[in-house]
């Protein structure tokens, strides 16, 4: 019998090689490959066809969600769990992935269920002191504290839980491969191997994941496309916001997040996120680079504060700094004000964050972004009770948003009153009373009904 073939992999991408290479042709590392020999198996037993269904027969009975227990998590998994589904749980380190997970375990069960927790990372007592933390010392929750997924399998068959919840998959390793658990191989074999498991027994798996220095989740990319759901744990480690943003969900709409805040018993869910993400109403708290707009996450409208801040550069081109919000975008206003509207912007250091952790991509934020920059370099606040959004395009045009009835209804809700949007979205609203709506068709027009001068004065300079 020929012996296993031996092949390095990659641990950043996954990328097999007959040989030890230094850098990866790939995605370009170095030092990542790491060998990988699977052992000798013995001979397997046949197994029965699968049973196939035909397209055009009887419906075949979609599986059921079932409610997590948390209203936040509910809405980024598009209404709960299904049964069978398999979800990958991805965050920084400190996150509170595990809380997360631990909460879930104890409020998913219904009377006389059970629900398996496998600690890879730490031992059951620990997990014992973190459930007595935040509350749920007395729930239905099975621990079990090993990294052999040959046991995950064995006590699964024999409790039968509602829900398995691993933490996390890198600790786990199956003893039909050689290398060290959280390798390449390793977790593409033991993530086969649980989802394989949820399919057959109907029992929704929950993976708790490390993410690499680039943000994304750590191990191979087929791990993402065998798992039905992914979600990301966003926000500031050292302050309390935390976001779940749904990346990919087989069953439900992409891009739902679940808003919570970091206390000392766990996770609390937020009711209101958009006020939980502006700065208080204080006296003199609203400076001049500050701005509100509407963002647009799932089907949830969030209002969200941006601040800016520009400082002559000391040395050569001006850096750029930015937290929660696209660099690349970021540039390409900054050149934007700089061609259209004359402002010397390249010789200053520009610095953007979005407020509160969140993480916005979408280009509604282009405008509030833009007026934010120009009142921060003349050191002149925007209007408090405005709320600011559309796109912005290389000739400083304004041009429409989806969903901008939802981000003015949010604005109205929480007593803002104007909004400064495209002038194609305000005709779709024609007859609208409150707030009021102040379109504009280019950036300039932005600017002057800001209250802002096209021009710097020379006291200014």
């Amino acid at each position: 019998m020929p012996s296993p073939r031996t092949v390095f992999v990659c641990q950043n991408c996954g990328y097999a090689s007959p040989r030890w290479l230094g850098r990866c042709p790939e995605c370009g590392t170095w030092n990542q490959f790491v060998e990988e020999k699977p052992l000798e198996k013995e001979p397997k037993v046949a197994l029965p066809p699968p049973e196939v269904v035909p397209l055009r027969g009887p419906l075949v009975e979609v599986a059921h969600r079932r409610s997590t227990g948390l209203s936040e998590l509910d809405r980024a998994l598009g209404g709960g769990l299904v049964a069978g589904s398999v979800t990958l749980l991805g965050g920084e380190p400190g996150a509170g992935k595990s809380t997360l997970a631990l909460q879930l375990s104890a409020l998913y069960p219904r009377e006389g269920e059970e629900v398996l927790y496998v600690a890879g990372e730490e031992s059951p007592q620990q997990v014992q002191m973190r459930a007595r933390r935040i509350g749920a010392a007395e729930a239905p929750i099975l621990v079990l504290g090993t990294s052999r997924v040959e046991d995950v399998e064995t006590v699964w068959e024999d409790r039968h839980p509602a829900l398995v919840v691993v933490d996390s998959i890198q600790t786990l390793a199956s003893a039909d491969f050689a290398s060290p658990p959280g390798s390449v191989g390793q977790v593409r074999a033991v993530a086969a191997r649980l989802i394989q498991k949820a399919k057959e027994t109907q029992v929704p798996l929950l993976l708790v994941g490390h993410i690499n220095k680039e943000g994304l989740l750590a191990g191979p990319k087929v791990l993402e496309h065998a798992v039905d759901t992914v979600l990301y744990f966003e926000g500031e480690r050292h302050g309390v916001q935390r976001i779940v943003r749904a990346t990919k969900n087989r069953f439900g709409p992409v891009g739902e997040i679940g808003c919570f805040e970091m206390g000392d018993k766990g996770l609390r869910e937020v009711a209101n996120p958009s006020a939980w993400f502006l700065t208080d109403a204080e006296e003199g708290s609203w400076q001049s680079g500050m701005a509100v707009t509407a963002a647009a996450e799932g089907s949830r409208p969030l209002l969200v504060e941006v601040q800016a801040l520009l400082v002559p550069a000391r040395y050569g081109p001006g850096r750029r700094t930015v937290t929660g919000f696209d660099p690349n975008r970021l540039a390409l206003l900054l050149a934007v004000l700089e061609r259209r509207l004359g402002w010397p912007l390249a010789q200053e250091d520009a610095f953007l964050k979005v407020v509160g952790g969140l993480k916005v991509e979408e280009p509604a934020m282009d405008l509030a972004v833009a007026l934010a920059l120009v009142s921060s370099h003349l050191h002149r606040p925007l209007p408090r009770d405005w709320v600011i959004f559309g796109e912005v395009g290389l000739g400083g045009e304004i041009r429409p948003v989806a969903r901008a009835e939802s981000r003015v209804k949010e604005a109205g809700r929480l007593g803002f009153q104007k909004v400064l949007l495209p002038w194609s979205n305000a005709k779709e609203l024609a007859g609208w009373s409150y707030p009021e709506l102040l379109p504009v068709r280019h950036l300039k027009e932005a600017v002057g009904l800001s209250g802002l001068p096209l021009v710097r004065s020379r006291q200014e300079m």
